[in-house]
């Protein structure tokens, strides 16, 4: 069984690494969240450092990515991120980045079920977990028992507030003005040739997974309404493999100089992907059958000081 400290604690310990924290590296300001009376307010949050990784809250409307699930369990009525009350039998997650709410689709890739859930809380900060759900939420999904899943997670849409109150249409400017850009460099998408004596891997298709199930709405429903808990059941792979993925580049040479520099952690392999048109080199480990093997290469690449390394899931 998992369990995970209370969102206070988590902000406690964010605190703690921030102030150790270099001066070149950004910075979380402390903007404490103003919770009215009935609990929950929509917000993105500030960047934040967990264990030495930083991660930075953005809005995602087009998030869809696949990894492992684990599910959290806290005291009934502690405080969520956004300010609202836990509680471990509401079909709830916590996500790093998305807004706080959003709906979103958790599909069980190990055995098709599919829900909808909402992501009120920040978490998982295990490494190689991309999403905690709630003790109701796994047991529905089929993964309480064992304590982890390979999933799809999907952006549905912003959630409603407690008592029924609507999403705002847009970012709040409060909000919005007080997540500074994260600091970034230019990057090169532009394709290159071929590097002589470099292996890649022929193209791939993008749609490698089967896309979650259509959801079914009724004239007018409002998806930003509180989840159902109706479980559908989709068609998955008959096999799925774990990679820990570095990195998915627009320049081939981009991808060789970051596995020059992981070369110690393991066999690395480049392998090409379609995407809007455009092609990708993706640093692959793997693949693992296992959610024990893929833990402990990614702890070996994060070891060798890459902080962008994930678990992803794959044929």
């Amino acid at each position: 069984m998992l369990k995970r400290t209370s969102s206070r604690a988590v902000l406690a310990l964010a605190a703690s690494l921030l102030v150790a924290a270099c001066a070149s590296e950004p910075r979380e300001v402390s903007h404490p969240v103003v919770v009215p009376p009935n609990a929950g307010v929509y917000k993105i949050g500030q960047p934040y450092q967990i264990q030495g990784i930083w991660y930075y809250p953005k809005e995602q409307p087009d998030y869809d990515e696949t990894g492992i699930a684990s599910w959290y369990g806290s005291e009934s009525g502690n405080r969520t991120a956004n300010g609202e009350h836990f509680d471990p039998n509401a079909l709830t997650a916590a996500h790093r980045t998305l807004p706080l709410p959003v709906n979103v689709r958790i599909t069980n890739l190990d055995n098709g079920k599919s829900l909808i859930v909402r992501v009120n809380d920040r978490g998982p900060f295990a490494r190689g977990r991309i999403i905690d759900v709630s003790a109701r939420a796994a047991q529905l999904l089929g993964f309480y028992a064992h304590g982890t899943a390979r999933v799809r997670v999907t952006f549905i849409a912003r959630a409603d507030l407690p008592g029924g109150r609507k999403p705002p249409s847009e970012t709040p400017p409060e909000i919005a003005v007080a997540v500074p850009a994260a600091p970034t460099a230019k990057v090169d998408t532009s394709g290159i040739g071929i590097v002589p004596g470099v292996p890649v891997a022929p193209p791939v298709k993008v749609a490698d997974l089967p896309a979650p199930a259509p959801i079914a709405t009724q004239p007018g429903q409002d998806l930003t309404g509180p989840p159902s808990g109706q479980v559908t059941t989709v068609p998955v792979p008959s096999v799925t493999h774990l990679y820990v993925q570095a990195g998915a580049f627009g320049a081939l040479e981009n991808a060789q100089r970051l596995k020059a520099k992981l070369a110690a952690s393991g066999d690395w392999t480049i392998s090409t992907i379609e995407r809007d048109g455009h092609k990708l080199y993706r640093l692959r480990l793997g693949p693992f059958s296992d959610t024990a093997s893929a833990d402990a290469a990614l702890a070996r690449v994060t070891g060798s000081g890459s902080n962008d390394a994930k678990i992803v899931v794959d044929r």
